[in-house]
């Protein structure tokens, strides 16, 4: 690494590291002790099971999303044929303990997939940990990798992208639950929760070569996450989004997001990675949709830690 890219990494680190002071705690909750519902909530200082688990009680438990004899998907991020310790998928553990607690709500099907970036997608789901994870806790795991998957998505309120392939089962299912990994990107400058709907249209290439800012945020237009959960326990600080260069930098951070606003949960995790607003256009672009609310402060945040 030379002297600018050290400097640049060093800054990161920084700015990362003060996060969690410089998320607000938004508007206060409404008076009810136990009943009080949360917009996001942010936990650290914990372990991927006991970070789920406390999420989603401050958010009013997994049976606030799942009801019995519901058909759940879950889409994290397991683009590439790394192990967990590299922080380019998301954490098996998380995925694992997720598939688990679906079930336990009464779910009747939890189905897990990905359309991911090496093409050996058996490969990522073996390596990452997921498979396994997964498959022990009862889920399935299905390919995202297959074009018969897909089907035709008109998009009336999109912008660039009016007429996307998209994975059948993100629409067909019944709750929809999206966990990104958070990391750098060296394109879209990060990869979160939003830019996570790029493992659910079949023709990525269209969305880079069109405004991929404007393709991130349309294509969250093909369904709204029934509920967005960031992975932030490991965080690619740089070399994203492979984490297989020289400039490659993580950093152990032990944290979870988890908000039904997936703007605003990528906004709060933009922090994370020292990032704005102005620096992330598919933000902006995502609110001017309708899809949620840059305005951290206008909502009601809980942190844990």
């Amino acid at each position: 690494m030379n002297r600018r890219e050290f400097l640049k990494s060093a800054a990161v680190v920084a700015l990362a590291a003060g996060f969690w002071d410089r998320l607000p705690l938004g508007a206060a909750p409404a008076a009810g002790g136990a009943g009080e519902v949360f917009d996001l909530v942010a936990i650290r200082n914990r372990e991927p099971v006991a970070l789920l688990d406390e999420a989603l009680e401050a958010l009013g438990g997994i049976g606030r999303f799942v009801k019995p004899g519901q058909s759940v998907v879950i889409k994290p991020n397991i683009g590439w044929n790394q192990t967990p310790e590299s922080g380019a998928d998301t954490n098996p553990e998380l995925i694992g303990a997720l598939t688990e607690r679906c079930l336990g709500a009464g779910a009747s099907r939890v189905v897990v997939f990905d359309h991911t970036c090496d093409r050996d997608w058996e490969a990522c789901y073996q390596r990452s940990g997921i498979r396994a994870a997964v498959e022990k806790a009862g889920g399935e795991i299905v390919t995202g990798n297959n074009h018969d998957t897909y089907e035709s998505c008109p998009l009336a309120a999109a912008v660039r992208m009016k007429n996307p392939e998209v994975m059948k089962l993100v629409r067909e299912c019944d709750v929809f639950i999206n966990v990104p990994v958070l990391k750098n990107h060296g394109g879209a400058k990060m990869t979160c929760a939003m830019k996570n709907f790029m493992g659910v249209i079949w023709d990525r290439p269209y969305m880079h070569k069109n405004d991929l800012d404007q393709c991130i945020a349309d294509s969250v237009l093909v369904r709204r996450p029934d509920l967005n959960i960031v992975d932030a326990y490991r965080v690619m600080l740089s070399g994203g989004p492979v984490g297989r260069s020289r400039a490659t930098r993580s950093r152990l951070d032990k944290m979870l997001l988890a908000s039904t606003d997936i703007v605003a949960v990528d906004t709060a995790a933009a922090r994370i990675l020292g990032l704005s607003t102005d620096d992330l256009k598919y933000l902006g672009y995502g609110e001017a949709l309708g899809l949620g609310s840059t305005d951290l402060n206008s909502l009601r945040i809980k942190r844990i830690g």
